[in-house]
C-alpha cells in the first residue's frame, strides 16, 4: 500500500525545505577560502590519489564542509521529522527543563547500574527479554528522579508506547554504553507512566551503510555485518533492540516499501532542475499557469493544487483583504510552505 498523499506532500515539503537550506551555504566559488592552510598542507600528500578526481582543493574542502552540514541537517531535523510525519508521532522530552521529569524506583535503578557494568566487563549479554522481565516488575521501593531523556520519536498504538532513539550510521566509540543507560531509564520511567501499557524503545538506523547498493535492493539490511560495523554495538544491544533502514522505515508507517517511497519522492524533486523549479513556485505571478501545476504534481504538493482547482471559487468567496493571500508566495523564504495562507485560503471553498 503506497503512502497517503497527504502524507506524500509533508515528506515533499521536508525534502524542498531541506535543499533550500543547503543549497544557499553551496560552496560556488571557494577562491576566498584561505582559512584552511593545514587542511591544504595534508592533502599534498594525497595529490596523486587526487589527481584527475579534484582539481580544485580549496573548493575540495569547502564542499567536504559543506556535505558534513548536509549530514547535520539529515540527521537532526530531515529523518526526525519523516518519522514523525509517517506515525503521527512526535519529539517528547522528559527532561526537569521541560518540567516533565520522570519517576523510576530504587530498584530500578539499581538493576540499570548492576546491567550496564556486567555488559561493559562481559559478565552479561544482551537480551531484551530477560532485560524487560526485570525492569517491568512492581516493587514498593523508593521513588526517585530517572536521569533526562528525549525520545525523537514517540506515539502510542493503542496498548503500545514506542519511543525511538534516531542515530548516526556510524555511532561515536563508546556511544553504545551511554545509549544503553538512557534507554533502559527511559523504559523503567516509561513502565510507571504508562501502566499497563507495552513499553517499547528501540535505535533507530535510517539506512545500512554496509549494503553493497550495486548488487542488493537500496532499503536492505544485514544486522549482523551492520552491529559488527559499530563499536561496541553487540556488547550492549540485542539484535531485537534496534530497527535499521526498511525494517525502520515500515515500523513507522505500518506498511511495507516505504523506503523506497521515500527515496523515490526526494529523487524526483532533487533533480538539477530543482532552483528553476523552485523559483517559479516563488514566483506568485506564476500561480495556476501550466508550468506551475506541472511542478506542483511532479513534486506532491496536493494542497496547492487543489486551491488552484477552486481559483473562481475563491476569487468570488474573498474580500480585498482576502484576495491578497493569491499575491503571496506558496512557500516562505526558508523553504517551507505556507500552511498558514493555505488553511485561509481554503476555508473560501464552500
Amino acid at each position: 500500500m503506497a503512502l497517503e498523499n497527504s502524507i506524500c506532500e509533508k515528506i515533499s515539503i521536508e525534502v524542498i525545505k531541506t535543499l533550500v537550506s543547503r543549497f544557499e551555504s553551496f560552496p560556488e566559488d571557494a577562491s576566498g577560502n584561505r582559512n584552511a592552510p593545514f587542511h591544504e598542507a595534508f592533502l599534498n600528500a594525497f595529490s596523486d590519489k587526487l589527481d584527475g578526481k579534484v582539481s580544485d582543493i580549496p573548493f575540495f574542502i569547502s564542499l567536504n564542509s559543506w556535505l558534513h552540514g548536509l549530514n547535520t541537517t539529515l540527521g537532526q531535523s530531515f529523518f526526525e521529522n519523516v518519522a514523525n510525519l509517517l506515525c503521527c508521532g512526535e519529539k517528547k522530552k522528559f527532561t526537569s527543563v521541560n518540567d516533565n521529569l520522570l519517576k523510576i524506583t530504587k530498584r530500578q535503578e539499581s538493576y540499570i547500574t548492576e546491567l550496564i557494568a556486567n555488559l561493559k566487563n562481559g559478565k552479561a549479554e544482551p537480551n531484551l527479554q530477560e532485560e524487560n522481565n526485570i525492569l517491568f516488575q512492581d516493587d514498593k521501593t523508593e521513588l526517585i528522579d530517572s536521569i533526562g531523556f528525549t525520545a525523537d520519536v514517540f506515539f502510542i498504538n493503542e496498548n503500545i508506547v514506542n519511543a525511538i532513539e534516531l542515530k548516526s550510521v556510524k555511532p561515536n566509540s563508546g556511544e553504545m554504553s551511554g545509549e544503553k543507560r538512557k534507554i533502559l531509564y527511559g523504559k523503567a520511567a516509561l513502565y510507571r507512566l504508562y501502566p499497563g501499557k507495552t513499553i517499547n524503545y528501540f535505535l533507530g538506523f535510517p539506512f545500512d551503510p554496509t549494503v553493497d547498493s550495486k548488487s542488493q535492493p537500496i532499503d536492505s539490511f544485514d544486522k549482523q555485518r551492520f552491529a559488527e560495523s559499530c563499536i561496541e554495538q553487540q556488547k550492549f544491544f540485542a539484535f531485537d533492540e534496534f530497527l535499521i533502514a526498511k525494517e525502520l522505515w515500515d515500523f513507522l508507517s505500518g506498511q511495507t516499501d516505504t523506503m523506497n517511497e521515500i527515496i523515490n519522492i526526494i529523487n524526483r524533486i532533487a533533480t538539477p532542475q530543482f532552483e528553476t523549479k523552485y523559483k517559479i513556485l516563488s514566483d506568485s505571478t506564476k500561480w495556476g499557469n501550466n508550468e506551475y501545476i506541472t511542478i506542483l504534481k511532479d513534486w506532491n504538493l496536493y494542497t496547492e493544487i487543489e486551491l488552484i482547482e477552486n481559483k473562481s471559487l475563491i476569487k468570488s468567496n474573498s474580500n480585498k483583504v482576502q484576495l491578497h493571500l493569491l499575491e503571496k508566495s506558496c512557500f516562505n523564504d526558508k523553504g517551507d510552505y505556507n500552511w498558514s495562507r493555505a488553511c485561509d485560503l481554503k476555508c473560501l471553498i464552500k
